[in-house]
């Protein structure tokens, strides 16, 4: 893993919490984006070298929606950069580490990415992000 890629912080409202997060890292969105598969609508801000990805579910069955339901608004992973997602899960799964899909799927912000379950990292969700390389 290379570097923390981003934080991802689970919110209720978009239209409110994009503003909020402007004013707080004093720098503007720079990107919004919805992930139809993950029933989620992200938005992205950068503070020097580091992204926060807001996220707010579009279905109430999203994994976004059942996190705000137990546990309120808040942080919802963190995000590491890796270069080669396949090696890295596979590193991971060797490891004895429980991957919660098998094979990476398409992200936001370019990314194809994967979670690791939250029951082995002491409680925090993990994705592993590779930026997709257009030839």
């Amino acid at each position: 893993m290379n570097k923390i890629e981003h934080i991802g912080i689970a919110v209720n409202n978009l239209n409110k919490s994009v503003p909020l997060y402007e004013l707080l890292l004093n720098t503007s969105c720079y990107k919004t984006e919805i992930v139809a598969s993950e029933h989620v609508n992200t938005a992205f801000l950068k503070a020097g070298e580091n992204k926060v990805e807001l996220l707010e579910a579009t279905a109430d069955d999203s994994a976004i929606a059942k996190f705000l339901q137990k546990k309120g608004e808040g942080i919802h992973h963190i995000a590491f950069a890796v270069d080669d997602i396949i090696e890295e899960m596979e590193r991971l799964k060797a490891n004895g580490f429980t991957l919660l899909n098998d094979v990476p799927k398409k992200g936001a912000d370019n990314k194809m990415v994967c979670f690791v379950h939250p029951k082995d990292t002491n409680g925090v969700l993990i994705e592993l992000c590779q930026e997709i390389k257009w030839v």
